[in-house]
């Protein structure tokens, strides 16, 4: 069996006060570069590896942070998701935490699962995703005073911190980038009012803002509002474009990539033009959006510097420095590619 290196034997070789040595492996103090430089050298030489059952009884923490999500259908990915999980699994264990993932459940199942894990001591604290309107979770962890932060709004009258994509920015900034265009005949496909989350609320309270600065009214009847899934929006899609040119819209504004792709394939099949005779828009920039053929212009989540912020404001409420901002709305970005870059069609 090999030696255990301990935490001395690292200080020793690094010539470095057991003190230091011991808050820089357990990321409990800034130090020079050149100085942390020493001590990793040094115990990566000796072969130290960290006695996490030990640190975890002295410090009374598991060093574990609870993450669940709702599921995306089998037939379907979530870019969206696999980026944040990435980005919060790199942000918490770069200060010596990991994630620990748990199954969804529906309904008030789903707020048990926290319960145990919260008696159960194995988690410090919980990134919260997928959250809704009248979520059970966000009143249970505040009444239990545990640690969290959310990817996402819930009630304005609840208090709790939160970092969150400004949904409604994007949509403005689609609108205003058609209006340029010479888009006045503008048609829309979200999900309907039981489908949608805060997050599609948001977008389309942005959508509409920026369509009535404009002066556009948009018809009721090209207000799609349903399953917001592939099928839904190219079904919608292929009824608008089988109208009349002088009586379908120039450009349709979607609320996520799926149903862009939904609305790309109407036109595909009616031999409309994507671009030069539809402008089409999507909602998240999924990797796979820019080898379209054509392009599609997508609103980009900054998804990477979410993750960052949301695992930087547990790190600092677990440290007892919790952040002066609790409510963090970080900003979009328009990608325009070939679907929405041509001016407007007219007959």
């Amino acid at each position: 069996m090999s030696k255990h290196v301990t935490i001395k034997e690292v200080a020793a070789a690094a010539g470095i006060s057991y003190q230091t040595v011991s808050k820089v492996l357990n990321h409990q103090v800034k130090v020079s570069t050149a100085t942390e430089e020493r001590i990793r050298k040094a115990a990566a030489e000796l072969g130290y590896r960290p006695n996490l059952i030990a640190r975890s009884l002295r410090s009374q923490r598991s060093r574990m942070i609870g993450f669940s999500w709702e599921p995306t259908p089998p037939e379907q990915s979530n870019q969206i998701y696999t980026q944040f999980m990435e980005s919060i699994c790199y942000y918490s264990e770069a200060v010596g935490y990991h994630i620990l993932m748990f199954p969804y459940k529906p309904g008030s199942a789903w707020v048990n699962s926290y319960r145990d894990l919260i008696e159960t001591n194995r988690v410090d604290g919980f990134i919260l995703s997928s959250i809704e309107m009248n979520d059970a979770r966000i009143p249970f962890l505040l009444e239990q005073s545990f640690p969290f932060v959310g990817f996402g709004r819930a009630n304005p009258e609840w208090e709790f911190p939160y970092v969150d994509v400004d949904g409604a920015v994007g949509m403005r900034k689609v609108v205003e980038q058609l209006v340029s265009k010479g888009h006045r005949r503008i048609a829309l496909i979200n999900w309907s009012e039981t489908k949608s989350t805060s997050v599609g609320k948001n977008r389309m309270k942005g959508c509409m803002e920026a369509l009535n600065a404009a002066g556009i009214v948009v018809p009721s009847g090209w207000i799609a509002l349903g399953e917001g899934d592939f099928a839904f929006a190219y079904q919608n899609a292929l009824k608008w474009l089988q109208a009349p040119l002088a009586s379908r819209p120039t450009a349709i504004i979607t609320f996520s990539d799926v149903m862009a792709i939904g609305v790309m394939n109407a036109a595909l099949k009616l031999g409309v033009r994507v671009g030069p005779e539809l402008a089409i828009t999507g909602f998240d920039d999924s990797p796979p959006m820019q080898y379209m053929i054509p392009g599609l212009s997508s609103v980009q989540q900054p998804i990477w510097e979410v993750g960052r912020v949301a695992a930087e404001m547990l790190q600092g409420i677990l440290n007892d420095a919790p952040p002066q901002n609790q409510s963090v709305l970080l900003e979009p970005s328009l990608v325009v590619r070939e679907s929405s870059s041509y001016p407007a069609y007219s007959v």
